[in-house]
């Protein structure tokens, strides 16, 4: 907590409160540098207090398509360089779950971690014959719970409820969300994360949702061996999605690989309703096949976050897909309020012209590229969008984290593998499968739109009559954003041109009255400057938000 409320502080000043006063300039000059050094502090928070918090950082590090490589190049080593435990309080832990030592459960094991995560660690080991005929393989990794790790998740979850509770106070934070219900869905899913026999179900699952499918493969399960704290999986190491050098030397385009993960997902996402939460470069790998009918494959690996998306759901997030790919801000509004997004009683009509120009300038630009756009140009769309963006009721849904994670993680490992990676046209293809497939084909598409024709054309004479009712009793108010904008500038100036009048007013009467009584005269000249600073202000700030 003391961590963040520094930086919360430091950004607030340097991002909010220094532009305002007309230095943007100053506060620009050292971004690169506090960026970099908070990144860095984060990391050794992380790495001290290990447990949820290294899982943060693994978010963040993957989010290369919003946040500076600055901050994404100091937390990478979260994906893989957590202190691993000492192993004699491995074996301990992993002896007593399988009731064995691990000479008889294993013929081999390594005591050097292949990897350590935030909850546990993983080592490599060999069946023993036995075994292995059971299994059907032979080498496999056994993922060990860090001794402990259960008591500081309790803790890291008590935090987090407290933090929840507190921010839900707020009324800009809990018209939007219910914080602390977040906080139980993020607990739900840390507590089963810490249950490997739940992991291991989740693999056998996510494997047969992909049996048929040649582009995906994931780890067998050893059951033998396998205990709520201990798990051993089939190993399935290969080359790590993100490692750019060793893709390309074995022979495969890192562009290729963004868009065949990027499919995979919203596969996973939209059409099986099951995937994976946790895809961090750490957890895939792309595995090549020599002489197979592919050049390689993506492995998935650690499946302890998994999501699960009710049919209903799945179906309003194709519908958001397919608005999102058509550019179409009206249905893409529509889509937003049956997710839950909006809240029932929002007014969309301005946030229906608002997507519809953002779709229209920004539609088919890389998140990348944004960078080359002229801030000129996104000062302006923010200027006369923004109000429409903040004053909406928007709102997160239950239920709807572990999506929000995906689809970030989607988009930040992709853009890793191919800076160019443009996650609009990833989806085209997909969406106009889908909408394809959503009506049945033209002749249905055709019905529903003739369906839809003649309700309206039905409702059109009452909509009629009753809005001519309305004029006659001058009900209705036409809603102007520009204008109300310009109005509201107008007052502004009012305001900054009476203050100025009171200021040499005050500063005229002063020194008009400093020969006769000078206390007063001194006092009413002090007196003018209150006047002056809120005429200079108020201009600084109306000239940045013109600007």
């Amino acid at each position: 907590m003391r961590f963040a409320t520094r930086y919360m502080v430091e950004n607030w000043w340097f991002e909010l409160v220094l532009p305002r006063f007309g230095l943007t300039a100053l506060a620009a000059r050292g971004r690169t540098r506090r960026w970099r050094r908070m990144a860095a502090n984060f990391f050794v928070l992380a790495s001290d207090l290990g447990g949820l918090m290294i899982k943060v950082g693994q978010f963040l590090s993957s989010r290369l398509d919003v946040l500076p490589p600055e901050v994404t190049k100091e937390l990478e080593g979260l994906q893989d360089a957590v202190a691993p435990e000492d192993f004699r309080d491995v074996r301990a832990l992993a002896e007593r779950e399988l009731g064995m030592p691990l000479e008889r459960a294993y013929a081999a094991f390594d005591p050097e971690p292949l990897a350590a995560a935030s909850l546990g660690q993983a080592h490599r080991a060999r069946l023993v014959p036995n075994g292995a005929d059971d299994a059907g393989f032979a080498d496999v990794v056994v993922k060990v719970q860090r001794p402990g790790i259960e008591r500081i998740v309790d803790v890291d979850l008590a935090a987090l409820r407290l933090v929840a509770r507190r921010l839900n106070r707020v009324k800009l934070v809990n018209r939007r969300v219910d914080l602390p219900a977040l906080a139980e869905e993020f607990a739900d899913t840390s507590l089963e994360e810490v249950d490997y026999l739940h992991e291991a179900a989740s693999a056998e699952r996510f494997a047969a949702q992909f049996a048929d499918d040649d582009r995906v493969r994931a780890p067998g399960v050893a059951w033998e061996r396998a205990t709520r704290r201990v798990l051993t999986l089939e190993d399935v190491s290969a080359i790590k999605i993100n490692d750019l050098d060793a893709l390309r030397a074995a022979g495969i385009d890192p562009a290729e690989v963004a868009v065949e993960f990027a499919n995979v997902m919203f596969d996973q996402l939209f059409v099986h309703g099951f995937f994976h939460g946790d895809a961090h470069p750490g957890n895939i790998f792309v595995t090549p096949t020599p002489g197979g009918d592919r050049a390689w494959v993506l492995t998935f690996v650690d499946f302890g976050m998994m999501g699960e998306i009710p049919d209903g759901l799945r179906r309003d997030l194709q519908q958001f897909l397919i608005a999102v790919a058509s550019r179409d801000g009206r249905r893409l509004v529509a889509a937003m309020r049956d997710l839950g997004v909006l809240l029932p009683s929002a007014d969309t009509r301005e946030l229906e012209r608002t997507m519809s120009a953002l779709f229209a300038r920004f539609g088919g630009v890389a998140f990348t590229d944004l960078q080359d756009v002229d801030p000129r140009e996104l000062r302006a769309f923010a200027n006369e969008f923004g109000d429409t963006i903040r004053t909406l009721p928007f709102q997160l849904p239950e239920h709807f984290l572990l999506v929000i994670r995906a689809v970030s993680l989607i988009s930040g490992l992709s853009s890793t593998l191919d800076p160019r990676f443009n996650i609009w046209n990833a989806v085209e293809p997909y969406a106009d499968q889908l909408l394809r497939d959503e009506s049945g084909g033209v002749v249905a598409s055709f019905v529903d739109e003739a369906a839809r024709t003649l309700a309206v054309a039905a409702r059109l004479p009452r909509r009629l009559d009753g809005l001519v009712t309305r004029l006659e009793d001058g009900e209705v108010a036409v809603e102007t954003p520009r204008l109300d904008r310009q109005i509201r500038l107008l007052e502004r100036a009012v305001g900054r041109m009476t203050s100025a009048l009171l200021f040499f007013g005050l500063l005229l009467g002063g020194v008009l009255l400093r020969s006769t009584d000078a206390v007063l005269g001194t006092v009413l000249m002090g007196v003018s400057g209150l006047p002056l600073l809120h005429a200079v202000v108020s201009g600084l700030l109306a000239g940045r938000s013109r600007r």
